[in-house]
């Protein structure tokens, strides 16, 4: 825990000109862009549960967990010391606390047990917060929560499986899951000779009984949180590509082969462990139609990838917090650093972006909500999900690594906590679809989902007429949207334009005025130039860091 009282006067000097510690910190109560959004998309009613987890999640305790979970990674366990196999992943305590917190709050079952209105955007709120105490628990957890779709498609699974997910008991036993208080589920679906194209899988399954039960050969290169106690995975089957849910026990309460090779070292998310991993006859059972793999696991991706954008919001301002922490707190060559205009417009250019994520993020799980009972709408949340995830997940790093800058040197140091963060930033754009193919399904979406589009121009609509630079943007993406022969080589920009286009409309529709006339006349305007900090010279810099700072 953070030390009281350090020694301040030292043999040869005195310790000056420093910030205090980070934590503790509200995460909820300083981000007034995360209050609004959450009140604006239809979760006012869990303000409570937002605001305990935001206290906790940004408490020392919570905090130094987070460090600690990084600075002691998952260990590997293969055999036993007389050669047995295990195949079991060691954690730090740390990393279990993080988990209890997160199942305690109910973060990957909120939407599920207790739907309504806003329940998804409630869930991507605390995927915000917890993420800035610690990002590698939140894959398990969002992993638990995206897989309750998918095992819908099965009902006889599902009737077994979600009163064990839907538990708020973490519980990290390693014994089968009908002895457990509570259970979380992971996913293996990529291939060495594969990668994105899942389809090129080669794990076979074999029936072994009734009841849709198979045997599974094969390896996945890529197991996060291997010790889930079980897993949605691909395997090819009799007629193609099925799903399968793949137990760590057998029923008759034996080791399930799942051969743990080796754990990923990793650039970032060292708390939670990767794995290589290999079906040696496995026990499985079939989740969907068989030849609908593809059908049936998409629910899932689905649901992670408003996780992923999510997480990639939360980090950017945990960021921003550390870097207005840092400058509040620092003088340089005679005058605080958060006095110096040239820092402020950095500051000011990191708040928008942070704000427009975080705007779109939550407006794309109110798309989730409503997609539980309109058609439009879950077609919507099908393209714009994946729009948002493509283009907050790309800004992140960027947000990251300017916020690490205003630290100078002090950002670089391990101990300052924004290295961990720069090695965190890139994760959220490659796991789910890395860019080329989120922008590829994009396209796909658009061209065979009409209710799609016409929930976009929904969209699109609302803002129309409130500031001509976003009607010119639009335009300019309706003709490119007109001309589907040569989108494929542009489909990065065309998701780019869209997701700047939804984010101005938000901002102008629900910002603050000094934060949507900066937005739209950098990013959409042109008076930007290629680094944060170059924004126009006549922005409301002082309103912008003032909201950024938690002001309403």
């Amino acid at each position: 825990m953070v030390h009281r009282a350090p020694v301040e006067a030292l043999a040869t000097h005195a310790v000056a000109n420093q910030p205090p510690d980070f934590a503790p910190r509200d995460l909820w109560g300083t981000d007034a862009a995360l209050r609004d959004a959450v009140r604006r998309e239809g979760a006012a009613w869990a303000g409570d549960r937002l605001a305990a987890l935001g206290a906790e999640a940004g408490s020392e305790r919570v905090m130094e967990l987070g460090e600690l979970a990084n600075r002691h990674p998952p260990a590997l366990k293969a055999f036993d010391r007389y050669g047995r196999r295990l195949d079991e992943v060691e954690f730090h305590p740390a990393y279990h606390a993080l988990m209890e917190l997160a199942f305690r709050h109910r973060i990957h079952a909120l939407p599920w047990d207790r739907p309504q209105a806003g329940a998804h955007v409630a869930h991507a709120a605390m995927v915000h917060m917890l993420t800035q105490a610690e990002a590698g628990v939140l894959c398990p957890v969002a992993m638990t929560y995206a897989s309750v779709p998918a095992l819908r498609r099965q009902p006889d699974l599902a009737g077994e499986w979600l009163p064990r997910i839907l538990s708020d008991r973490y519980d990290p036993r390693f014994i089968p899951a009908g002895e457990k208080t509570g259970v979380t589920v992971g996913m293996a679906m990529t291939e060495k000779q594969g990668g994105s194209d899942v389809r090129a899988n080669t794990t076979r399954a074999e029936p072994c009984g009734t009841g849709g039960e198979h045997t599974l050969t094969g390896h996945k290169w890529f197991c996060s949180a291997p010790m889930s106690d079980a897993f949605l995975t691909l395997a090819q089957a009799g007629r193609g590509l099925t799903c399968f849910l793949v137990p760590r026990w057998r029923p008759d309460g034996t080791r399930n082969p799942f051969r743990i090779q080796r754990l990923k070292d990793k650039l970032g998310n060292r708390s939670n462990a990767s794995a290589e991993i290999e079906y040696d006859g496995t026990w499985a059972v079939r989740v969907g139609e068989e030849g609908g793999g593809v059908a049936t696991i998409i629910d899932m991706v689905h649901h992670t990838r408003l996780d992923c954008g999510a997480a990639a919001a939360g980090l950017m301002r945990a960021a921003l917090s550390r870097a207005l922490h840092h400058v509040e707190h620092r003088s340089a060559f005679g005058r605080p650093l958060i006095g110096q205009p040239l820092m402020r417009h950095v500051l000011a250019d990191l708040a928008l972006e942070t704000e427009a994520a975080t705007a779109l993020v939550l407006r794309v799980a109110r798309a989730f909500d409503e997609g539980e009972t309109g058609a439009e709408a879950r077609a919507f949340a099908r393209l714009a999900v994946a729009v948002a995830k493509y283009w907050v997940t790309k800004r992140c790093p960027a947000v990251v690594y300017e916020a690490l800058e205003c630290h100078g040197g002090n950002g670089y140091v391990e101990d300052g906590g924004m290295p961990r963060l720069y090695r965190e930033a890139p994760l959220n754009a490659i796991w789910e679809g890395s860019g080329n193919v989120i922008c590829l399904d994009v396209l796909r979406t658009l061209r065979k989902e009409p209710a799609a589009l016409a929930g976009l121009e929904a969209e699109l609509r609302g803002a129309a007429g409130l500031d001509g630079r976003l009607d010119a943007w639009v335009r300019e993406t309706r003709r490119m949207l007109a001309d589907p022969a040569g989108l494929e080589v542009q489909a990065r920009r065309l998701v780019e334009r869209l997701a700047l286009a939804l984010q101005a409309g938000l901002l102008l529709r629900h910002g603050p005025p000094a934060v949507a006339e900066a937005f739209c006349a950098s990013r959409l305007g042109g008076e930007w130039g290629h680094a944060f900090g170059t924004l126009p010279a006549a922005v409301d810099g002082d309103g912008i860091l003032a909201r950024a700072a938690g002001a309403a």
